[in-house]
């Protein structure tokens, strides 16, 4: 049933247009559901039944969080839709599975005042105002960390104070660029990133010291120790930052609608959760200061 994955993972990278990321993610799921159904000595899609597939959602249940079993759902009922698409197999016995209740995830988010802490840098070197620049876009725009590593610099337009993203889907936004991101960034391309450019002919905006488009896991390693640094004590990833961004406008009143244009949500529903994030600080604000509280 290899075959049939590694057709599967062309098709929804292709063809679907899904990230790098979110197809490793799928692989990776169906080859652990491939094992599992070749220990029953399953090795072709029409001997699987119902039955072998809540078994196996049963097992991962012992061993997963909701919220990670669920995302093994999603994979397997994407692969059996293909397949009966495909004439594979004649019934999706997909088709009515569904995912596990969760709890709400509250995503983690930095204070104000830690953000104004990780953002006050003084860069000297070209590396520096690239870190600068990088982390200022970040919170200023709530990029994905996969939107801001492949930005070029045709996605930037410094005269408008604008930025065009490709994000999920292919899916195009603008976003509008606050004072401090865009003076960051002028400073940035005008003067150091030729600097790190070197002999490479590469438009990424974001470069190493290579003279390559910075990689995730450059940006993480930047993070971390500018983090460190400051003696931020909270465990977060890059995506803290989008989630800081917009937990931080809805705290100040933005409208939600905006806010999940900004983030190049497809449904709202995802935008909401950090209307749970605004709630908690509402009340802490409340215990606080309330007299009768």
């Amino acid at each position: 049933m290899n075959e049939k994955i590694e057709e599967f993972i062309d098709y929804i990278y292709l063809e679907k247009k899904l990230s790098l990321n979110t197809k490793k993610a799928y692989y990776k799921d169906l080859l652990d559901y491939n094992d599992y159904l070749s220990q029953k000595h399953i090795y072709s899609p029409e001997k699987i039944k119902k039955e072998h597939i809540n078994q196996y959602i049963e097992l991962l249940s012992k061993n997963l969080e909701s919220r990670s079993v669920n995302r093994h759902i999603v994979s397997i009922k994407a692969f059996h839709k293909y397949l009966n698409r495909q004439g594979i197999i004649k019934e999706n016995i997909t088709s009515n599975l569904e995912n596990l209740k969760t709890g709400i995830y509250l995503p983690q988010v930095l204070t104000i005042e830690e953000i104004d802490g990780l953002l006050d840098i003084n860069p000297e070197t070209s590396l520096q105002y690239r870190n600068k620049a990088m982390l200022e876009l970040m919170y200023a725009s709530g990029l994905r960390v996969s939107e801001l590593i492949n930005l070029t610099l045709d996605d930037i337009n410094l005269e408008m104070a604008i930025l065009r993203c490709i994000g999920k889907g292919n899916k195009e936004r603008m976003i509008p660029l606050g004072d401090i991101a865009l003076d960051a960034l002028k400073k940035y391309i005008t003067l150091y990133r030729s600097q790190l450019l070197k002999k490479s002919l590469t438009n990424k905006l974001f470069l190493n010291n290579h003279g390559k488009g910075i990689s995730r896991q450059g940006f993480s390693l930047v993070l971390s120790k500018i983090a460190g640094e400051k003696g931020i004590k909270k465990v977060f990833s890059p995506h803290t930052l989008r989630h800081s961004f917009a937990t931080h406008l809805l705290e100040r009143g933005a409208d939600l609608r905006s806010i999940q244009e900004l983030l190049g949500h497809s449904d709202i529903s995802t935008t909401q959760i950090y209307t749970h994030i605004a709630t908690d600080k509402i009340k802490e604000e409340y215990d606080n200061f309330h007299p009768r509280s």
